[in-house]
């Protein structure tokens, strides 16, 4: 595995790490009080090319590769893991099944917007399925030429208070518990969809997550991706990239608390000398930079092996679990 990053990887690294401290890090705490990314900072992330670092050059994005994509939610998220989360959802499960499972028609219409000026949200668990997507119950029904009408609700869905088109999963048949299930893009404001309730959090408040209501809502087949059956491949696909992304955010989140330390354990005196002094402390500061490093390594190793993956249509799902469940462990 080669470590060695590109000019253009430490430049996007550099930009973002700038950006961070000096737009998002001074309001952070803002941020989490007040339980809302403030729509100044929205435009700024917007302007500065955030919300497209996953969509392709082709559709006006940035199509920067998945090393470089870590490098960045690195960064933003250091500042504010909520930051962070809003820009990955849209990036990577938002925008991404489009870019992977779209037909031309919907990556040409679709794509550009996300990119300059819609946000996007990803709808799978409901209050009965979590861990188990396949045990989803929101329904699709057919109706003649016109397309499908939603009825369900979705929860835990991130950016879903904002968002201006989700990728949401419903049940196109009972007869299979996987082959059953259909992705659909729904836009914001289709009849028969509502924004739920707000969800409150212990963390990362100021990223929106909400309940979808769906009752009747009205989706035409030409918003449906790939064929009916194909959902829970376009689910399990697109939330490998997803597991990348969060292990991204574990990273940044592990560094700002180990920054934090460091700071604190050279400020704080105790018996005539700063406590960084005493060797308890330089174990637990050890520690904790060995498993922030080795998180680092294993999101490394899934972010080559997504390129990778790009060139020979094959998965990356172990990688990327791993690299999530060891990065999330790891900050906490």
């Amino acid at each position: 595995m080669n470590l060695e990053f590109t000019e253009e990887q430490r430049m996007l690294r550099d930009a973002a790490r700038e950006f961070a401290d000096g737009e998002i890090a001074p309001i952070a705490r803002q941020i989490d009080e007040r339980s809302c990314i403030p729509d100044d900072l929205r435009r700024k992330l917007r302007e500065n090319g955030f919300f497209s670092l996953l969509i392709p050059r082709d559709f006006g994005g940035a199509g920067i590769d998945a090393i470089s994509y870590v490098l960045v939610m690195e960064e933003l998220s250091r500042a504010s893991a909520a930051v962070g989360i809003t820009i990955s959802v849209h990036n990577s499960v938002a925008a991404g099944p489009i870019r992977m499972f779209g037909s031309d028609e919907q990556k040409a219409k679709w794509l550009p917007l996300l990119a300059e000026k819609l946000l996007g949200a990803f709808a799978l668990t409901e209050p009965g399925s979590g861990s188990d997507s396949a045990a989803l119950t929101t329904r699709a029904t057919p109706c003649g030429t016109a397309g499908y009408q939603l009825s369900g609700t979705k929860t835990f869905v991130t950016n879903g208070a904002y968002a201006d088109l989700f990728v949401l999963l419903a049940r196109t048949s009972q007869e299979s518990k996987h082959r059953g299930i259909t992705a659909f893009l729904v836009e914001r404001g289709s009849r028969g969809l509502t924004i739920g309730k707000t969800i409150e959090k212990m963390g990362i408040r100021g990223s929106d997550t909400v309940e979808l209501v769906l009752e009747d809502c009205c989706v035409p087949v030409r918003n449906r991706l790939l064929n009916e059956g194909n959902g829970f491949r376009v689910a399990m696909q697109t939330l490998d990239g997803g597991r990348i992304g969060v292990a991204a955010q574990a990273i940044g989140i592990a560094q700002a608390a180990l920054d934090a330390s460091v700071r604190y354990a050279r400020e704080r005196v105790q018996f005539g000398k700063p406590i960084s002094e005493f060797q308890a402390i330089q174990w637990m500061l050890a520690d904790m930079k060995t498993r922030l490093e080795a998180a680092r390594l294993l999101t490394y190793q899934a972010a080559l092996a997504k390129d990778e993956a790009k060139k020979v249509k094959g998965r990356y799902s172990l990688e990327a679990s791993m690299a999530k469940l060891y990065a999330s462990e790891a900050a906490m």
